[in-house]
């Protein structure tokens, strides 16, 4: 039978939420957003970054490629750590991982301690979002936690504008070193915050797993299989085209200039805003209608590429406006993937399944990116992207919906004949 958090829990109650839940959630929230502005910390500072340590783009892109990859990587060791010592221990030690990553950055005398640096940020923001989705997920009552998931992820990103705006300022006025030892203390401070303030009513464990077993434990359960599937299958059409080759596939693919790929950029984000409340909601007032609602939104994605590429040359403005709408809803629909594990999951290993299913939409994305950058390079030869390199290239997607799409209706038939009768 499928496991689910017991009714004592406080997850599972459905009673008013607690101000001092409420403020817990709000001090994670601002942890989370510091967290963002570090991760995106270089986002506007490519050329200056390029020029202190006399690097070219392909050695400047790896900055980036090495904190996703360990953020990646730590998903499930992060997930292990937190069901066995707590949010509160493991939020502390990424914020505090951070803050010395950024030190080192401000600091480093050349790119090999820059690379360290950045691998240390990876490492310390693995810890950052998986502790707060299991603040959320023990402490918030059920209807109540998928608008809490969702607003977290959207609050989040406020922590980019403020990277790209008022950090890349502050780098201008008063310098490399001095900014990103300000943002150091910044994300000190908020380790301060977190440890004054988080609590986390644990559940009773006698003895714990061993690493193996535990993670076998966590996959055994069909509802951890049906998130893995659903993180996997939402996850990487919206973050292809956001991190990396959404605006080359504009200007180059499309013809676009600068101005007006930035706008279709704008409403990325603005949708994300638009649509993450809107599909929380339903997620949490409609739980047996979450894979239909993934299906669907997955199925817009699609029809949304199927749409635009299949002009021999240009599409019209209006649907790479629906395109990016359409890849806006791949973030709100992820966090779905938050929800089912949660509900179908016992506390005990909540963090550990939510680390298992978090690494899902990593490992589609990487896969997806590198795969769309094999096929142009195999084209192209490194040359100058064409309208029709880009056209046959976004079509490796396919294989990857279509795998994912099967695999969560199987995984969603196994949940529901886990299922007693009567709540089928």
């Amino acid at each position: 039978m499928t496991e689910t958090i017991p009714q004592s829990s406080p997850a599972a109650r459905e009673g008013s939420l607690r101000i001092g839940v409420l403020v817990v959630w709000l001090v994670g929230v601002v942890a989370y957003v510091v967290s963002i502005v570090n991760r995106t910390s270089l986002a506007a500072l490519g050329l200056e970054a390029a020029d202190r340590f006399a690097i070219t783009a392909a050695t400047l892109s790896l900055l980036a490629v090495v904190q996703l990859a360990v953020y990646g990587l730590l998903q499930l060791p992060v997930g292990l750590l937190l069901d066995r010592f707590g949010a509160r221990a493991v939020l502390t030690v990424g914020m505090v991982v951070m803050a010395g990553a950024q030190v080192l950055l401000a600091i480093a005398p050349g790119v090999e301690i820059a690379i360290v640096a950045r691998l240390l940020m990876g490492a310390g923001e693995a810890a950052i979002f998986p502790g707060l989705l299991r603040v959320i997920g023990i402490r918030f009552p059920r209807r109540l936690a998928p608008a809490a998931v969702q607003m977290t992820g959207l609050t989040g990103q406020f922590g980019q504008i403020i990277s790209v705006v008022p950090f890349a300022a502050l780098v201008g006025l008063s310098g490399w070193t001095s900014a990103f030892l300000s943002l150091a203390g910044v994300t000190a401070l908020a380790a301060v915050l977190v440890v004054v303030v988080v609590r986390e009513r644990r559940p009773a464990v006698t003895e714990h797993a061993p690493v193996l077993r535990a993670v076998r434990e966590a996959w055994r359960a069909p509802g951890t299989r049906l998130a893995f599937w659903v993180h996997f299958v939402t996850s990487f059409s919206g973050n292809a085209f956001a991190i990396l080759w959404g605006f080359p596939f504009l200007v180059a693919g499309q013809g676009l200039d600068a101005g007006t790929a930035g706008a279709l950029f704008s409403v990325y984000v603005v949708g994300g805003i638009v649509f993450g409340p809107l599909v929380g909601a339903v997620s949490g007032r409609f739980p047996r209608a979450r894979t239909a609602l993934v299906l669907s939104l997955v199925a817009v994605q699609a029809a949304s590429w199927a749409s635009v590429l299949a002009f021999p040359d240009r599409a019209p403005l209006a649907l790479l406006v629906l395109l990016a709408v359409a890849m806006c809803v791949g973030g709100p629909a992820s966090m779905v993937a938050f929800d089912i594990v949660r509900d179908h999951t016992v506390p005990a290993r909540l963090s550990t399944a939510t680390g298992v299913v978090n690494g899902a939409g990593f490992l589609s994305s990487i896969l997806v990116i590198l795969s769309i950058g094999a096929v142009l390079t195999l084209q192209t030869g490194g040359a100058e992207y064409s309208p029709g390199a880009f056209r046959l290239a976004e079509l490796v997607q396919v294989p990857f919906w279509l795998v994912g799409l099967v695999l969560v209706v199987r995984a969603h038939r196994a949940v529901r004949a886990s299922m007693p009768a009567e709540e089928r």
